[in-house]
C-alpha cells in the first residue's frame, strides 16, 4: 500500500488541453473518487497515473517514489476496467493467476493468493468456469480478484460498474466498500455517477473540463458547493438555481427574480451583496410545501414510492421540491411554500458566497 500524490498534472492531445494543472493527494489506505461528466478528463488522469499515457508536465508520486519516468509495469498499480478485460479461453482461476505467472511467482504462492482473493470475493465455486459462463457481476469480481492477487501499492478503478444493471450496481457498491475495509487499500475510482461517488468515497475530486472544481468529503460537496458547477452537479434532483437580485430594507434581505420575492433568513454575511445580481441555490428538500407564505402552483408530480418530486411554478420560476410520499396536492392546485435556510446557498459571479 502507498499514498498517491499528483502535482500540477497537464496533458494535451494535439492543440486540445485535456488536463490543466491538476493537484491532489490521497493518504495511504483511503478510497477516493474522481468524479465528473463525460469528457472532463477523468479516465485520462487515471491513464496518466497508470503510465498508459505520458503527461506533458507535472509529477506523480506513489508513496515516496516519483513514477513519471517508469513504465506501467514498474509503477506497482493494478487497474480494473469497465470492460472486465478477461481472457475468454481461460478459467476464472487462470485469469486471476495470470499476472502472477507473468511475474514467474512460485506455484504455491500463486495458488494461495488466488484462493485467498476468491474467498474474499465469494467466487470460490466459480474458479473452474470460463467468463462466458458468468454473470456481469461475477465477471467484475474476477477482474477485481485479478487485481487483488498482485498486492499492488495502488488500485485504479475505471467506471467498473457501468455495465451492470441498477440493482446489481447497488449491490456491488456495498461489496466494494466492504472489500476496501478488509484490504485497507489505497483506491482511486473513476465514475460519472454521483450516487457511486457519494456512497463509496472517503473524498471526492470533482472535475470539469480538465480542472478540479472542488475536493472534499461527500458531505462537504453537498452542503458547501464551492461554485455553480458543483452545486448543479451534486444532488438529485439538482439544486434549484435562480438568477436574480438582492435588495434590503428595514425588514431584512430579499432575493427577487421573475415576480418571485424570497426573504432570506440568517443572511447577515450576505448584506454586502445587496443591489447585486446573484444566483440563489435552494436544495429541493429545503422547499417546504404547505409551510410558508410564498405562493406557487403545482405543475407536475413524480411518485417515487419513498418520496415525491413536485414541480412548482412560482412567479416566472420553475422550482423543484422533494417531499414525503403522503403529499396529496394535484397538478393545477395553488399552495404556499417556505424555505429551510439550511438548504439555501448564494453565489456571486459563479462562486459561493
Amino acid at each position: 500500500m502507498a499514498g498517491l500524490r499528483v502535482r500540477e498534472l497537464r496533458k494535451s492531445f494535439g492543440k486540445n488541453p485535456v488536463i490543466e494543472g491538476i493537484t491532489f493527494e490521497i493518504p495511504e489506505g483511503e478510497f477516493w473518487i474522481l468524479l465528473g461528466p463525460s469528457g472532463c478528463g477523468k479516465t485520462t488522469v487515471l491513464r496518466l497515473i497508470a503510465g498508459l499515457e505520458e503527461q506533458d508536465s507535472g509529477d506523480i508520486y506513489i508513496g515516496e517514489r516519483e513514477v513519471s519516468p517508469l513504465s506501467p509495469r514498474e509503477r506497482d498499480v493494478a487497474m480494473v476496467f469497465q470492460s472486465y478485460a478477461l481472457y475468454p479461453h481461460m478459467t476464472v482461476y487462470e485469469n486471476m493467476a495470470f499476472p502472477l505467472r507473468m511475474r514467474k511467482a512460485e506455484r504455491r504462492s500463486i495458488d494461495e493468493k488466488v484462493r485467498m482473493a476468491a474467498r474474499l470475493l465469494n467466487i470460490e465455486t466459480l474458479l473452474q468456469r470460463r467468463p462466458r459462463e458468468l454473470s456481469g457481476g461475477q465477471r467484475q469480481r474476477v477482474a477485481i480478484g485479478r487485481a487483488i492477487v498482485r498486492e499492488p501499492a495502488l488500485f485504479l478503478f475505471d467506471e467498473p460498474l457501468s455495465n451492470l444493471d441498477a440493482k446489481l450496481r447497488a449491490f456491488m457498491r456495498v461489496e466494494l466498500k466492504e472489500l476496501h475495509r478488509k484490504l485497507g487499500a489505497t483506491i482511486l475510482y473513476v465514475t460519472h455517477d454521483q450516487v457511486e461517488a457519494m456512497t463509496l468515497g472517503d473524498r471526492i475530486v470533482l472535475l470539469n473540463e480538465g480542472r478540479i472544481q472542488q475536493v472534499g468529503t461527500p458531505e462537504e460537496l453537498y452542503e458547501r458547493p464551492s461554485n455553480l458547477f458543483v452545486a448543479a452537479f451534486i444532488g438529485a434532483p439538482r439544486m434549484n438555481l435562480l438568477e436574480g437580485r438582492l435588495s434590503s430594507d428595514p425588514n431584512g434581505l430579499f432575493f427577487q427574480s421573475g415576480g418571485l420575492s424570497i426573504r432570506l433568513e440568517d443572511s447577515s454575511g450576505w448584506m454586502d451583496y445587496s443591489g447585486r445580481e446573484v444566483t440563489l441555490g435552494i436544495r429541493p428538500e429545503a422547499i417546504l410545501l404547505d409551510r410558508g407564505e410564498i405562493p406557487c402552483r403545482v405543475e407536475h408530480l413524480e411518485n417515487l414510492g419513498s418520496e415525491k418530486i413536485v414541480y412548482l411554478r412560482a412567479g416566472e420560476e420553475r422550482i423543484v421540491s422533494k417531499t414525503s410520499p403522503d403529499f396529496s396536492r394535484k397538478p393545477g392546485e395553488v399552495l404556499e411554500f417556505g424555505i429551510d435556510p439550511k438548504g439555501v446557498h448564494l453565489f456571486y459571479e459563479g462562486r459561493r458566497v
